[in-house]
């Protein structure tokens, strides 16, 4: 959804520009990729073929709610399929309403977006089938890969016709990279195999017990398995149940519950199995293709390669204690004593940091739900102990709160008890701020009032903040990959969210863009000059992203996009080496600059 050039004419030129090395639309300034209403797109026989080589697992990319419509309409009038598509199925939409807030059931769906904003809200499940049901900015067709060979083909078609390719697993992204206005899609979520060894013998520094993880499994699903081992371990997942582990999570660093004592999910990989742009199968660790490994682990989804499984390290189960707190409207309605209360928790950050803590927490206003405190190796004594100056605090300034602490023989039995499924299908434009100990240190208070401020940053215009107190540097003080070197000082890092409906008209997205931006991101950036942000939950606009998302690091990765992916078959917004690339005319069509 670019903010300038989505102003490029409508009018611009629309032949395709057929030569040697580019297959293409030619709109002013820009060469775009080869869509549906342009001469280049794929013939009937064309996909016709790659379905062959795909065993049958090529279909039409019907949206969710379409089957609770008469018919999805194409919404691009040069389509050779351009006849409309019957959908009506009275018992699937049915089921479709029922799950619409199940997020397992829409990660299982082969191009659902749990975040439908970047869908443009098209074709929603309906009572009334007679509403019109478009593509909206979802893909025209997807291959649902159980092997390898599949994905490669995907690719293969994609770089040979100049399609837009997405890769899609879960749909579970704040940033919507899931999903692509005319694309071909890679649906990678059959890929669920998961092995476990209680040794390692192959490259890198780790003899220890290891789990080898298909793209598609999910973070419940692993930790499962990862329990059921004898004796059981685990492993570096997110808080998130859903989350697709060895897709995106890894490829943007991965922070979650056991981030304080084992450091990021990419801290602790070891090998890759991918499908490069060129099509290859390759292996990548410290010994073959050294440089794509340092790159997959943290340098963006989407951006060097189809990741198909990860070799990665394993743990031995911990205890773990935790504690839940609440401020809200049944204590205190007075705003001065919540926000108090809030200052007096988030202020303790370092501190919580400091004893190998992680802390979930949600904000809104009038609202505090920390969900849960978690404390690693620790039982109810201890976890009471660390957080007794949090207690005592809040008690001495009489701000009303509930609290229960609740303590476990290891991490699985508490992360199913204490954390609690997210909801999808709300409509928010996302944007956040990691804070680092220097940050807390010397700015909490500033910090504390500018997550306070997000709540609402503008009239009649709501805020919600998802916050991960966490630091890696705890226990891996020392990394070797391209997550941004912020995160081993990291404190606090914190996700905002300007709420929508959904239904808004393409300016009114832009000001909520903006906001996000300039208002809400301008309040943190200055509460914490010395922090960054993170490329999985992060703002798609953010000022400076190559450095606010990778500081350092950025001018090795670039290069190595360029190695690895020259033409951009891959395409993420504000990854590496998409400089020159910008999604043009109202959030539609990937093009790239030639001027």
């Amino acid at each position: 959804m670019g903010r300038v050039s989505f102003l490029v004419s409508l009018l611009s030129a629309t032949t395709c520009a057929l030569g040697a090395e580019w297959i293409g639309e030619v709109k002013g300034d820009y060469q775009c990729k080869c869509y549906s209403d342009n001469a280049c797109w794929p013939k009937t026989a064309d996909w016709s073929a790659l379905n062959a080589t795909v065993d049958g697992k090529l279909q039409v990319a019907i949206p969710p709610g379409a089957v609770c419509h008469k018919a999805l309409e194409n919404s691009a009038p040069g389509n050779q399929t351009n006849a409309a598509i019957a959908t009506y199925n009275q018992a699937a939409c049915s089921q479709v309403q029922a799950n619409w807030v199940n997020e397992q059931y829409l990660t299982d769906h082969p191009i659902a977006n749990l975040w439908p904003l970047y869908t443009n809200n098209t074709c929603l499940p309906t009572d009334n089938p007679d509403a019109l049901c478009t593509r909206g900015f979802y893909g025209e067709y997807v291959i649902l890969a159980t092997k390898k060979e599949h994905i490669k083909a995907g690719v293969d078609f994609a770089r040979e016709k100049n399609l837009r390719l997405i890769i899609r697993n879960t749909g579970h992204d704040f940033m919507g990279r899931s999903t692509g206005y005319g694309s071909l899609i890679i649906n990678t979520h059959s890929f669920k195999e998961a092995t476990f060894s209680k040794t390692y013998s192959g490259p890198g520094n780790w003899s220890g017990s290891v789990a080898t993880v298909g793209a598609g499994v999910q973070g419940r699903e692993l930790y499962r398995q990862a329990f059921k081992q004898e004796p059981p371990v685990v492993i570096v997942g997110g808080e998130c149940p859903t989350v697709g582990w060895a897709g995106g999570y890894i490829q943007g660093g991965g922070h979650g519950p056991l981030t304080s004592i084992y450091g990021m999910g990419a801290d602790n990989v070891l090998s890759f199995e991918a499908i490069t742009a060129a099509g290859e199968y390759v292996t990548a660790n410290a010994e073959k293709n050294p440089d794509l490994f340092w790159a997959l682990k943290g340098g963006g989804p989407s951006t060097f390669a189809v990741v198909t499984s990860i070799t990665v390290k394993t743990f031995p189960e911990v205890p773990v204690a935790g504690t839940i707190l609440n401020i809200n409207a049944t204590h205190t309605n007075d705003t001065k004593v919540f926000n108090e209360g809030f200052h007096i928790f988030h202020n303790l950050s370092n501190h919580y940091t400091d004893h190998g803590m992680f802390v979930y927490f949600e904000l809104s206003t009038g609202r505090l739900h920390i969900a849960p405190f978690v404390g690693p190796r620790m039982d109810e004594a201890k976890v009471k102990s660390v957080l007794k100056p949090l207690f005592d605090a809040l008690d001495a300034a009489k701000i009303p709160y509930d609290a229960y602490t609740r303590a476990f023989p290891t991490f699985f039995e508490f992360y199913i008890d204490m954390f609690e499924d997210e909801q999808p299908n709300q409509n928010s434009v996302v944007g956040g701020r990691l804070f680092t100990q220097k940050d807390i240190a010397e700015r909490s208070e500033q910090i504390s009032e500018a997550l306070l401020f997000a709540n609402q940053p503008v009239p009649d215009t709501a805020g919600f903040s998802v916050g991960h107190i966490v630091n890696p540097g705890y226990g891996v003080p020392v990394v070797d990959n391209a997550i941004h070197p912020k995160w081993r000082n990291a404190s606090s890092f914190v996700i905002t969210n300007l709420l929508m409906v959904g239904d808004e008209g393409w300016a009114t997205k832009q000001l909520r863009n903006e906001q996000q931006t300039n208002i809400v991101g301008k309040a943190l950036r200055e509460a914490g000059p010395d922090g960054a942000t993170y490329v999985n939950e992060g703002d798609l606009y953010e000022p400076n992203w190559q450095e606010s998302y990778w500081g350092s690091n950025y001018a090795r990765l670039l290069e190595l996009r360029k190695k690895w992916d020259p033409t951009g078959v891959f395409y993420t917004q504000t990854t590496p080496g998409t400089e020159n690339w910008e999604v043009i005319d109202f959030g539609t069509k990937l093009c790239k600059k030639v001027t």
